[in-house]
């Protein structure tokens, strides 16, 4: 509890404060109210004290009678006389709300002469989101528009926070133009005011694109062995996986050959290579935005030596057999 001192004549007016905060003074009625702050929902007590033959005396809020020595005035059962004697006249509110917010005076008479005093009680009110847009998807180019909604007493900051790049912008709303993929995944809104640690809430944009395949390889292998030819693709929704052969059917699992999709990429598994598994494989990669496509080869080593070892993935065996021709009859022409 702290107390401080006014006097007037052999008049003392304290006001003490049940709260960790600034000290609390009197002032007397020529005097600015003094400032005092409560956090909502927390109680208090605002106490004037005497040590002189009073008469009258009462509390007010603004225009408004609290009381009137031991006569309640105030119809809200939150406000108490906590005490009234010839030394102390003190009121107690509990669970102070923001309409408790304001002047506060403690007036009596002693000695034919009015004392009085102010208190402006001032309430905090910690920053709290109370509305947020909800998780997002959108198409790669298309514009995101989030807004993070907050209130508290004082008016509290609002920021948003990306997990990758950290601070993108101030304010209650981010609007992001033709966003990219690389611009996914949680966004944060962070509020404060100064009152109480921050509140904040994420908002998860998915960005959808079509498959781009990232990762093809032609691969050698023994008769007799196993192997793996590999397709990464990355894409949102995730990408469906079909493989074809050179002659463009469908590959299919059987007792050599087994396919093998994961959620972003498709991997074809030779468990006993024979001659037949030997040739070009396509990787089909599509989701509703779109599709993509690769070819590699499965070789024997040596086979293609110097000749295919530097084909690029997408290049089909019947290209590979024209540019040999085509090396072979060039000559004769």
């Amino acid at each position: 509890m702290v107390e401080s001192l006014v006097a007037q004549g052999s008049v003392f007016l304290f006001f003490p404060f049940f709260l960790a905060g600034p000290s609390v003074r009197g002032a007397e009625f020529t005097h600015l109210p003094d400032n005092f702050t409560v956090l909502e929902g927390e109680s208090v007590t605002l106490r004037c004290r005497i040590d002189e033959e009073v008469t009258h005396k009462a509390w007010l809020n603004r225009s408004n009678i609290l009381f009137t020595g031991t006569d309640k005035w105030s119809l809200d059962k939150r406000v108490t006389l906590a005490n009234s004697n010839s030394s102390d006249f003190s009121i107690h509110i509990d669970k102070v709300q923001v309409t408790d917010e304001g002047p506060y005076t403690c007036t009596f008479q002693a000695n034919n002469e009015p004392r009085i005093a102010h208190v402006y009680l001032i309430v905090h009110v910690p920053a709290k989101i109370v509305n947020i847009s909800k998780n997002v998807s959108v198409n790669e180019g298309e514009n995101v528009n989030l807004y993070c909604l907050a209130v508290g007493r004082p008016e509290p900051t609002v920021i948003w926070k990306h997990q990758k790049y950290g601070l993108v912008s101030e304010g209650e709303f981010l609007d992001i133009t033709e966003i990219k993929r690389q611009q996914a995944e949680d966004y944060e809104c962070v509020t404060i005011n100064g009152v109480a640690p921050p509140d904040q809430r994420k908002v998860k944009v998915t960005v959808n694109y079509p498959p781009m395949i990232t990762e093809t390889k032609n691969t050698p292998a023994h008769l007799g062995k196993t192997a793996i030819l590999r397709c990464e693709a990355m894409a949102v929704p995730p990408a469906s996986f079909e493989w074809y052969r050179d002659d463009h059917r469908p590959v299919e699992n059987d007792n050599t050959l087994r396919i093998k999709n994961e959620k972003t990429r498709s991997l074809l598994l030779f468990t006993n290579v024979t001659e037949k598994h030997f040739g070009n494989y396509t990787c089909f990669a599509s989701n509703r935005l779109g599709a993509s496509n690769a070819s590699m080869l499965l070789f024997r080593p040596g086979a293609i030596q110097g000749r295919g070892s530097g084909l690029h993935a997408g290049l089909s065996v019947s290209v590979c057999v024209w540019v040999s021709l085509s090396a072979f009859l060039l000559p004769k022409v």
